[in-house]
């Protein structure tokens, strides 16, 4: 049987959940003992992320001094590649020091319990200017009304860095039973399956017909032995679909309109940083850690409003330190959508002859005033079951 692509820095795969039930309730027990601190559900998704193995080969977060280099040069100190910085920042951290053992409380679940527990190697404090150029380089912009960046500076600024062992996954196995999953589990299926092709599909969206056929004709493109619809399940910004809903209007598409045994769906508990570039390369990092040898990069991947040029997500794959440090591929897609000439969904770039008004286009917030006001969306856009699902949803909020 064919190998897996091999992980990202790492013969193996290197999770940070403690997996032995009895040192792990240990530390739970332990944890009621230590310091604790309050994570932001940013770092707490970090924690899942770290915990499920697909940040291998971290050990935690970031100091000062490589969070800096990761969003200048995409560079740790140690001289590995990593795309965006690893982070634990904090409004407060009166009573912490350096050497403690602290536990990091789940922000996410009600009652805070111990999500994982950090050594703390150093606590350093960002100045507004270093805050301000790690959002500038990992965002493209320190525009506080893009939704990330937003994000970023209400996070704090002390730094606090360390390697963790991590509790649990958070809300995500509970909320998403059947659709969360680990790094290590997804390598394993693949390797089950025999599947040494896949190409994985990134969604925070449900998939309208344009989706579907974009995953197909990559299917078919590359000779894919399946493709891995894995979706976000951590927190979006406002206005994008809850993934209990996005998660069912996945499964019925696929049900009715994929071939048996060439999809798989899951998902991963982090929150969406709307990164655009840095982002999609994030995305084929943590793809590579899962077995996936190809991730479908479309026009504006990761982005949000006018950040970043249509296809910079895909340019930035020809960076020398890219290209040197990833062993993912990318399939690279234009806009996808169903041309009236020919009856059909299209890659835009690949017909002639067709003016904007010749493909069935709708902007989301069309989409979800047409839901909102109980109208029908064109077959051509979206499978009526998948539609139906959308409308319940839209109809009853």
């Amino acid at each position: 049987m064919k190998n897996l692509i091999g992980p990202h820095g790492s013969e193996v795969l290197l999770p940070l959940y403690i997996k032995d039930n009895d040192v792990r309730q240990g530390l739970i027990q332990e944890s009621k003992s230590l310091k604790k601190i309050t994570l932001n559900s940013s770092a707490a998704s970090i924690a899942v992320m770290l915990g499920a193995g697909y940040f291998t080969p971290l050990s935690g977060y970031m100091d000062k001094k490589n969070a800096i280099s990761v969003a200048k040069s995409m560079i740790t100190k140690d001289g590995l590649f990593w795309p965006v910085p690893i982070m634990n920042l904090c409004q407060c951290v009166a009573g912490i020091e350096v050497g403690d053992s602290i536990a990091l409380l789940d922000p996410n679940i009600d009652g805070n319990p111990p999500l994982a527990i950090q050594k703390i190697e150093s606590i350093e404090e960002l100045s507004d200017d270093e805050i301000n150029e790690i959002a500038k380089n990992v965002f493209g912009t320190n525009d506080a009304n893009h939704p990330g960046v937003e994000n970023f500076l209400s996070c704090g600024k002390f730094l606090v860095a360390g390697d963790i062992q991590v509790l649990n996954y958070s809300y995500f196995p509970e909320e998403f039973p059947n659709t969360f999953a680990t790094a290590v589990e997804i390598r394993q299926k693949l390797e089950n399956l025999g599947w040494s092709k896949t190409v994985a599909f990134q969604t925070r969206n449900p998939m309208h017909r344009a989706h579907e056929e974009l995953c197909k004709m990559a299917l078919s493109g590359i000779k894919a032995d399946g493709v891995l619809i894995h979706m976000t399940l951590g927190k979006l910004k406002e206005g994008d679909i809850p993934g209990d809903v996005r998660d069912k209007a996945i499964r019925k598409m696929v049900e009715l309109y994929f071939p048996p045994n060439t999809a798989i769906i899951s998902g991963f508990g982090f929150d969406m940083l709307y990164a655009g570039p840095r982002e999609a390369l994030l995305h084929a990092t943590f793809r590579q850690n899962c077995g996936c040898s190809h991730l479908i990069i479309g026009r504006d991947h990761a982005g949000v409003g006018d950040y970043y040029g249509a296809f910079d997500a895909q340019k930035i794959f020809d960076n020398p330190i890219v290209k040197k440090s990833l062993n993912i591929q990318i399939f690279a897609a234009d806009h996808t959508a169903y041309s009236k000439k020919l009856k059909k969904v299209v890659m835009m770039r690949d017909v002639k002859n067709h003016a904007k008004e010749d493909f069935v286009l709708l902007s989301g917030t069309k989409v979800r005033e047409m839901l909102s006001n109980g109208q029908e969306l064109p077959l051509e856009f979206a499978r009526k079951e998948v539609a139906e699902i959308l409308m319940d949803y839209y109809q009853s909020r």
